[in-house]
């Protein structure tokens, strides 16, 4: 069973499409397993090895998908946002170690200012537009060397933990954990030769490079690679590529559905097998929304960077999709534990705790983080990682995720889920999109809040939509104050981030 990335690179067949991009011409799998080598050989001629971080600071497309398989078949690649500022840059490189940057030739960015300043090795990737998508060469590196392979336990990927309330984590993912993420990813939605993908995911993001690229590489799909994504776009690459599948965001989604009523005729033509959503709660009414519109099942999954990203997926029919879930456990093992370190009883509510091949040993260098986010089993077998979300398992194996623990609002002792009080205010007919957060209270310590954006020529004021909530809650759920915006504000990835959300909006002076 294939423990590194180069091995699951060699399934698809010499001439099929592996990476395609919009008016481009297509890469192969022949092309993309030279493109690979020819990489390792460069970066050996740079006097790197397997051992070395690579950072890479690219616009989404077809060269940052293939840039970064390519790095991480011989070394640990670092893909970093480009919209990061120079401060930001810094702090990355100079936390993960890196040995050199990978750049686009002309592109300014102030990750050059900040490799330099770390006395960085800085090399320039060029692209040719009349090449294949993903074709890509060096600027001014003609020494080439002999790369040594990785191991299957060393590491392919280093990410940062989002850091929303601490100094953000370091998180490195083995050969081994990419691969059989991959591999779960691609037995859960039946990926075959015949699908292609369409990623519209940005590509620092281990949603984008994990399940939309390497996964279905994994199994000789193709992957068409966008600049990233942009509803006003979408209906073109779905219409022009037609893609057998894409994953998103819930905000993402519905975003496409805003637009969807413009678009009857690319829809009517889609070929569509599946929709999959993770990295965030999808509510039950975008996913029937969605099924409605395309005509073909939306998937939920579960995902978490320590998890080399799917932990959970809903099947696909004729097995049972459950809305309000992330499925059944899709690789790894699932257990709910209690605050103590003791697993839940069946039916209770508990912290979702997994192990699994796709799971990261350990944060680097964080023995304190690593003391409290993987517990020893309570009945003596391997640690388990504690994932920071409180969750239910139905008789079914079905898991419902009630809460991010530190998002559950606590308002004089009474716990509320974000979620539960989205969902009741998606089913006003006037609201489009919506987040539940906390915000200060004098006297309580926390009290609910609510950000919406309403429908399309809609119409609804604060007092009507508490009102509509009052009649579906128990009153310490209603939100207190309700902001009816045009945008709300999302992180990097396009989720919705409630955590830091009332300094945002100016509700904390």
């Amino acid at each position: 069973m294939a423990g590194r990335i180069s091995e699951l690179l060699a399934h698809g067949a010499v001439d099929a499409v592996a990476i395609g991009a919009p008016d481009r011409i297509a890469l192969t799998y022949g092309e993309l397993r030279i493109l690979v080598e020819e990489t390792g050989a460069t970066l050996a001629g740079l006097g790197l090895t397997p051992t070395d971080r690579v950072a890479i600071v690219l616009p989404n497309g077809p060269a940052m998908a293939t840039s970064f398989l390519s790095v991480a078949s011989w070394m640990a690649a670092a893909p970093l946002n480009p919209a990061y500022k120079a401060e930001e840059f810094e702090f990355y490189l100079n936390d993960l170690g890196a040995r050199l940057l990978i750049v686009a030739d002309g592109v300014a960015t102030p990750a050059r200012e900040a490799a330099q300043k770390l006395d960085i090795q800085i090399v320039e990737l060029v692209e040719n537009a009349s090449d294949p998508a993903g074709m890509f060469t060096f600027k001014a590196c003609p020494e080439v060397g002999t790369p040594a392979s990785p191991q299957s336990d060393d590491t392919a990927l280093v990410l940062h933990t989002s850091g929303t309330t601490s100094r953000p984590k370091i998180v490195p993912l083995s050969q081994k954990n990419l691969a059989a993420s991959a591999r779960n990813i691609a037995h859960s939605l039946h990926l075959t030769p015949e699908d292609k993908g369409l990623n519209i995911m940005p590509l620092f993001h281990i949603h984008g490079l994990i399940a939309v690229v390497i996964a279905p590489l994994s199994v000789g799909s193709s992957v068409t690679c966008t600049t990233g994504f942009n509803a006003l776009k979408f209906f073109n690459w779905l219409a022009n590529e037609n893609p057998s599948w894409y994953s998103g965001v819930p905000t993402m989604h519905q975003a496409i559905l805003s637009r969807a009523t413009r678009n009857p005729d690319v829809i009517s033509r889609a070929n569509l097998r599946f929709v999959r959503s993770s990295s965030a709660s999808l509510p039950p009414q975008v996913m029937a929304e969605l099924e409605e519109t395309f005509g073909c099942p939306v998937i939920e999954a579960y995902g978490m960077t320590e998890a080399a990203h799917q932990m959970a997926c809903n099947p696909l029919p004729p097995a049972a999709r459950k809305a309000g879930t992330v499925g059944i456990a899709a690789g790894p093992e699932i257990r709910l534990m209690d605050t103590v370190g003791q697993f839940t009883p069946p039916g209770g509510i508990g912290e979702i705790v997994i192990r699994g091949e796709n799971v990261t040993a350990g944060y680097e260098n964080n023995p304190e983080a690593n003391a409290e986010n993987f517990p020893d089993d309570p009945d003596g077998g391997g640690r388990w990682f504690r994932t920071g979300d409180q969750g239910q398992l139905d008789a079914d194996g079905y898991l419902s995720i009630t809460g991010r623990l530190k998002e559950i609002i606590n308002r004089g002792g009474e716990k509320i889920s974000p979620r539960e009080v989205d969902e009741v205010l998606l089913d006003h007919p006037a609201v489009a999109q919506v987040v539940t957060f906390a915000i200060p209270h004098p006297k309580l310590g926390e009290d609910v809040a609510a950000a919406v954006v309403l429908a399309d020529e809609a119409e609804a004021d604060e007092r009507d939509i508490r009102d509509f909530v009052a009649e579906r809650l128990a009153k310490f759920k209603v939100p207190a104050k309700i902001l009816i915006l045009d945008e709300i504000p999302k992180g990097a990835t396009g989720k919705l981030q409630r955590i830091g959300l009332a300094e945002k909006l100016g509700l904390i002076s």
